[in-house]
């Protein structure tokens, strides 16, 4: 089963990829906070649901990392939910680079003196230079980077290619209205913890990750399954969105079980606990996570109800 890496990072993670690996930044502001003018109705976007228990209310919105302009503003009952909550909460603070850097040095990059040449095959790095060549990157740039963070980088510069920006990422719009509205912003997770979840993958492991995103790119798989899974949240589709969790998550690939074990598995049960924590200092959180974390048997939802929340999908 091909993997979808821009997937994995980019609609999971609260960090994504730029096209040149030079400068990895966040956008400036003014560009992510524009909110063109829209036609109504707005439409639905994503999933919301109400989670209630003992009093207290967090309401849950799947979001996405990337966009475009015309996915905002988004639709009123989530604006309304937002408006009435005490408290954003997010997996990051993606205003703040500085922590992003250091788990970037930490986790992405080789010690000096190495180089991803010698961590590779020979035919896994003849694929990989021609790659990077088609991207415009040269190796010369991203020598030092771990193969799993060149395949992010690779997939994210696709990705800009195709129109998807970090700068409209849905953060970035949660995060001005709650700015305007004087909110206390929170975060679930940091930096070091998201990119400590990729480094864990042995040498072996990132060089097949590595390969299997290369064959994705090659045959277009990878950007089919982006653009499916972000016109799924642009249209709240649920059954589509369920259906590119199920691919993502089915095979024997490492990049399958990175994402069941891993970016699913071992992270969905700690949000929840996180948000447990949350719900008991804010008398009214509105959550905004990556969309697949709130879908299927592990998701946030269902983890919730097993706990004993109330928990709603309002749609």
């Amino acid at each position: 089963m091909p993997s979808t890496l821009l997937l994995l990072l980019a609609l999971l993670l609260a960090w994504t990829m730029p096209a040149r690996g030079a400068d990895i930044s966040a956008p400036s502001g003014e560009a992510a906070l524009s909110e063109p003018a829209q036609l109504d109705p707005v439409p639905r976007r994503g999933t919301l649901y109400r989670v209630r228990h003992g009093g207290k209310t967090s309401y849950l919105f799947g979001t996405i990392h990337v966009g475009k302009q015309d996915f905002f503003p988004l639709e009123p009952e989530v604006t309304r939910a937002l408006a009435a909550s005490q408290a954003l909460v997010i997996e990051l603070d993606i205003r703040d680079n500085a922590p992003f850097q250091l788990a970037l040095d930490k986790h992405g990059m080789y010690p000096a003196g190495q180089t991803i040449v010698a961590h590779l095959q020979p035919d896994t790095l003849n694929r990989l230079l021609a790659a990077l060549g088609r991207a415009g990157i040269s190796l010369h740039t991203v020598e030092r980077y771990k193969p799993w963070l060149i395949a992010n980088l690779l997939v994210g510069a696709e990705l800009e290619r195709h129109g998807f920006e970090r700068s409209n990422a849905v953060e970035y719009f949660l995060l001005d209205a709650a700015k305007k509205q004087d909110k206390t912003v929170r975060e679930l997770e940091s930096a070091d913890y998201q990119l400590a979840l990729f480094d864990s993958m042995n040498d072996a492991q990132q060089e097949s990750y590595l390969r299997e995103n290369l064959n994705d790119l090659d045959d277009g798989a990878s950007l089919k399954k982006s653009v499916d899974l972000i016109s799924a949240w642009s249209a709240a589709d649920a059954p589509r969105i369920a259906a590119v969790l199920r691919e993502l998550t089915t095979g024997d690939t490492v990049s399958a079980a990175f994402m069941q074990n891993m970016l699913l598995g071992k992270r969905n049960p700690e949000m929840a606990s996180s948000i447990e924590r949350i719900m008991q200092d804010d008398q009214v959180a509105f959550v905004g996570v990556g969309l697949l974390h709130l879908v299927g048997d592990q998701g946030l939802p269902q983890l919730l109800r097993q706990r004993g929340y109330d928990v709603e999908k309002l749609y």
